[in-house]
């Protein structure tokens, strides 16, 4: 994604007129298709792969010319950037001026961002925004982005990491409190946009990135083949790939023109058809987890067919209670940085109570304490009534 300056000079001539918090994210939850060899190696050259373009404000768009590609399906827009501009400014003439000018062009952004997303939805796009993040506080950030776009429940949401290096864009650690509160606050996940190289250090450190790894992934990288870098262990296949943007497209050669754009427009491939895009937008679920075996366990057998003794036993592995240990991290309160932010006890709570039935599902497995009294899952795999 094209990082551009906060400079306040081209945008100030244009005149632009124009949720219930749910804890079930299993039925949200993405799973996600293992991707065949194809999937990482110029997608965008298969007729039935959908598209999708993201844009900033500086972008110009013909939005007529756009939608003549009908591969296009979906339209992601830049929404805010960092920690939300003063609504009083103070300081010397110079100071006052500026964030008076910084001001502006915030709004001015906002109406456009607006103004965009209507003309993208009556022409049939899906819509999306993405925020910019920064160094500072993350909760702030991610009120700044809520506000800024005021998502409808259909707006797929996005949390741009440039790179992994906190002294310019926000900390890994700090992405996972937006991410967290990105949910607190509209009842779903943004998806994770970010470049090869942070995307294998958080594959690779997914027990310290529980929720980042578990995001759907927008994946950067301005190359015709990504089968050898892209993180697999991890993710099964990106959400969407960013492979041309200015970086790698020029008046003479370009991996897709989009028309009604600049060259500078990024482009991005998904790893589905347009209606399948359509039907699994705005992707607010967590992507199921990779098998982890921690234990097996005897596969049930029919009571007279063990009694005639002619049958072997088998035994099946048993997977981490992924979705439990996903909702305990989500509502983990991590922000010791900013405890004046949210309640910490309710947050505490749910997190307890999630962990407990984490710990119970792993000590049922093998791993903990002896399951309790009356429970036989051994021989019987059931639960008497009552526990």
């Amino acid at each position: 994604m094209t990082v551009h300056s906060r400079g306040f000079c081209a945008l100030f001539g244009k005149t632009v007129r124009h949720s219930l918090i749910s804890l079930t994210l299993g039925a949200a939850t993405l799973f996600a298709p293992a991707a065949s060899a194809s999937e990482f190696s110029e997608p965008w050259k298969k007729s039935d792969r959908a598209l999708v373009i993201d844009a900033y404000e500086y972008n110009s768009i013909d939005w007529h010319k756009l939608v003549t590609d009908k591969r296009i399906a979906g339209f992601i827009s830049k929404a805010s950037d960092g920690l939300p501009p003063p609504y009083s400014c103070s300081g010397n003439e110079t100071e006052i001026a500026l964030c008076k000018a910084l001001f502006k062009r915030h709004a001015v952004a906002r109406e456009l961002f607006h103004t965009r997303r209507t003309v993208a939805r009556a022409l049939g796009l899906e819509w999306g925004a993405y925020h910019l993040a920064r160094p500072g506080n993350p909760i702030d950030q991610a009120n700044n982005f809520i506000d800024f776009a005021e998502p409808g429940p259909d707006d797929l949401l996005a949390l741009d990491i440039e790179e992994n290096d906190p002294e310019k864009w926000m900390s890994l650690e700090d992405a996972e409190e937006f991410a967290r509160h990105v949910h607190r606050r509209v009842g779903r996940f943004p998806i994770l946009y970010t470049n090869g190289t942070t995307a294998q250090h958080i594959a690779d450190n997914r027990e310290k990135y529980k929720l980042l790894s578990r995001l759907p992934l927008w994946y950067a990288r301005y190359k015709p083949e990504i089968g050898m870098h892209f993180p697999k262990g991890n993710w099964p296949t990106y959400t969407l790939w960013q492979f041309s943007a200015q970086a790698n497209c020029n008046a003479r050669q370009c991996p897709y023109r989009v028309p009604g754009t600049p060259l500078d427009i990024d482009v991005n491939v998904a790893s589905m058809s347009v209606e399948e895009l359509r039907q699994a937008w705005p992707f607010g679920g967590l992507l199921d987890v990779p098998v982890e075996m921690i234990a097996s366990v005897p596969v049930p057998v029919a009571r007279q067919r063990a009694l005639d003794g002619h049958v072997a036993l088998s035994y099946a592995p048993v997977e981490q209670a992924s979705a439990a240990v996903a909702l305990a991290s989500a509502f983990q309160v991590r922000g010791q940085h900013y405890p004046d932010r949210y309640e910490t006890g309710w947050f505490q709570a749910i997190a307890s109570y999630l962990a407990s039935i984490r710990n119970g599902m792993v000590a049922w497995a093998g791993i903990g304490d002896a399951p309790p009294p009356g429970i036989d899952p051994i021989t019987t795999a059931t639960v008497p009534e009552g526990n």
